[in-house]
Formats: structure tokens, sequence, C-alpha cells
């Protein structure tokens, strides 16, 4: 029996279509909202999701999926609560390919065996550790595959032929391409243009299928990201960018969201016009 992912890709290709996988950070702006969201998002058409676990220190995000590490800390959420969540939302989505990223010290702060069990027994399929390189990935990927965890590895731009086989060799699911340096939230409108060239290095390797990150806040990048032949790809900071959009500035109203159902008619909106990209 295939994994979700596999499925996934599998039925995606019968249809000519790639997949649109949108990035949500758990518990933000709070953890009842967060699950909203999350329905909403599937509703729409995601076809996988990327879930964020909030730290203290998200060295690889830029300002605005930073600003979501926040609000998430500041309204409770935990580890504890974040696995619960996960939970939660593979018991109302038994199918749905489920991702998590998380910072290394969090994986190391639980003990690695613990860290990957607890999540797999919540229903997570993969978990990527955006401050751990496949070089240093050696026990992540041992204790990742002892509890039918994928691991997941970053394949970063213009990297070397020896990342690049060892990010296709030992992950799981599918590879994380970026086309850029950098971190999240950062990038111009224009900056696809190295899609092919890097997702055409990937996939010399023989690795899993490729999904490309970082600069994907547009249908015509998701556009470009399935010309370039990847399987899909993936959005977090202009998703992000709308739900703080959404949330009061007022600090008595902390994780408040001013209007629910304008921020789910525009995450609506966004995440089918995404999906609708995919299709070839």
């Amino acid at each position: 029996m295939g994994s979700r992912y596999d499925k996934l890709f599998a039925a995606l290709h019968e249809k000519n279509e790639g997949a649109f996988v949108p990035f949500f950070m758990l518990g933000d702006p709070t953890p009842a909202a967060s699950l909203d969201i999350i329905r909403t998002a599937v509703a729409a058409g995601a076809d996988a999701l990327e879930l964020g676990v909030p730290f203290s220190d998200p060295v690889a995000d830029g300002p605005t999926i930073q600003a979501s590490h926040i609000r998430a800390l500041d309204g409770g959420t935990t580890l504890d609560s974040a696995v619960d969540q996960v939970r939660r939302i593979r018991a109302e989505f038994p199918n749905l390919p489920i991702g998590m990223l998380i910072y290394g010290n969090v994986a190391f702060a639980r003990g690695l065996q613990r860290f990957y069990a607890e999540f797999a027994d919540a229903g997570a399929d993969s978990i990527l550790l955006p401050d751990v390189p496949v070089r240093e990935g050696v026990p992540f990927v041992a204790a990742a595959k002892e509890a039918g965890i994928d691991p997941i590895f970053i394949a970063p731009a213009r990297a070397a032929e020896r990342t690049l086989a060892g990010v296709a060799k030992h992950s799981q699911g599918y590879v994380y391409a970026i086309s850029r340096d950098g971190v999240t939230g950062t990038e111009k409108e224009s900056e696809t243009t190295g899609l092919k060239e890097v997702v055409t290095s990937i996939r010399r390797f023989d690795g899993p299928p490729v999904l490309v990150g970082f600069g994907i806040s547009s249908p015509q990048h998701v556009a470009d990201a399935i010309a370039a032949n990847a399987a899909g790809a993936i959005t977090g900071s202009a998703i992000t960018t709308i739900i703080d959009r959404h949330v009061s500035r007022e600090t008595s109203c902390a994780g408040k969201i001013d209007n629910v159902e304008a921020l789910h008619a525009e995450l609506t909106e966004f995440i089918s016009t995404m999906k609708e990209a995919t299709k070839k």
C-alpha cells in the first residue's frame, strides 16, 4: 500500500494536474481559528497541507511567517497542543497528506524518537526540518523511518551535485525545492526564473516528486512550477499575509479576527485560484 503522497501524486497525474499545498502555522492566530482556516483551505481545493509548529527563533522565515510564529506562541500553542491539532485534522481528513515544518531544536528538545513517534501517532505523513541540511540528517532520517514518517529535505538553489544526490536519496514523499537563496516572504513577483533548472537538477537523481516553495505567491508562479515539471507548489507567506491582514491590531483583542467571513472568503478565492493554476 502506497503512502498518502504516492496516492495523491498518482491521482493528480491521471488528471493531468499538479498539487497545490498551502502552509499554515498551527495555532495562528488561535488554535480554534487555525483549524477553521484549514477546513476552508481543504474545501477550496488544497491537495495536501504543510503545517508549522511555532518556534521562538525561526531563522528560515521572513517577517510575515515570523509574525505567525509569535501570534501562535502568544495564543498558547505548544508542541503538545500542535500534536493534538494534527490529530484532529487527521480525524477530519483521513486521506489528506499532512506534512510538518518544524525547527530542529524542537525535535532535539523532545528527543528524536519521541518527537517523530508522537507526530506519526497523530497522523502526520512527513516532517521537514528547515534548519537541518541533508549532510547532518542521518539521525533524523533514522528516527523518522523508525516511526514511519517521511523525512523531507530542502534542495537549495545552486546546490552542489553531492547535496542534490543526498536530498534525492534521503527524502521520501517529496523533495522541497527552492529556486533562490534567502528566507521566506522576501521574494519579488518575478522570481520564478530559475525553476526549470532547479527541478531538472533534482530529477536527475531519481528522488521523489518535487514540490517548489519559496516565492510562490501567484497563480502564474504555480503555472511556472508545473511547466518546469515540478509535481506541485507550496505557498506559505502569501497565505499568511492574508491571515495577518484580518487579525485585529487592538491589543485588547489579541488573536481575534476582525471579520471571519471576509478572511475565509479571501482564502477560498486565493486557494481555489492557485489550485486552478496546477491544471495543465
